[in-house]
């Protein structure tokens, strides 16, 4: 097994298409749908300070309850935070990706090509049909 974990959700675009490079390095990574299997307190607090972002910075507000818990509200503490984030798993924004090169949230989805040790093995698109990795497995410019 690869040393390559991601946080995924299976019903997110974005998500899919980091799986989708990841597994175009040729490697098969440990797959964590966070919605099933949250991560703990301690994990959760790991992958944000591995990330270097607050915990603000790792919540998602579309298609969530942000708004409902009015969480845009300066008032809350990081600690508050991440228990809203562990209440509600949704809150955390997606994919994170964890390498030997380093933790990010791979958003967008081409962001996990710098957290790659191995090079991509082809042409790569994303599911929206935008063209990222060349048939020589180079990067392409953005237009």
């Amino acid at each position: 097994m690869s040393d390559i974990t991601i946080y995924h959700n299976p019903a997110c675009g974005t998500s899919r298409n980091v799986l989708a490079l990841i597994r175009n390095s040729g490697e098969e990574p440990q797959v964590i749908e966070y919605l099933k299997n949250p991560p703990d307190r301690a994990t959760l607090q790991k992958l944000i300070a591995a990330m270097g972002i607050t915990p603000r910075e790792l919540l998602r507000q579309k298609g969530t309850p942000f708004d409902a818990l009015g969480l845009a509200s300066t008032t809350w503490t990081d600690a508050q935070l991440i228990d809203f984030m562990l209440q509600e798993p949704i809150l955390i924004n997606r994919p994170i990706v964890v390498t030997p090169l380093g933790t990010r949230l791979c958003r967008p989805s081409e962001a996990v090509l710098d957290l790659l040790p191995r090079p991509q093995q082809g042409a790569f698109a994303k599911e929206d049909g935008e063209a990222v990795i060349d048939e020589k497995g180079a990067r392409l410019a953005k237009p």
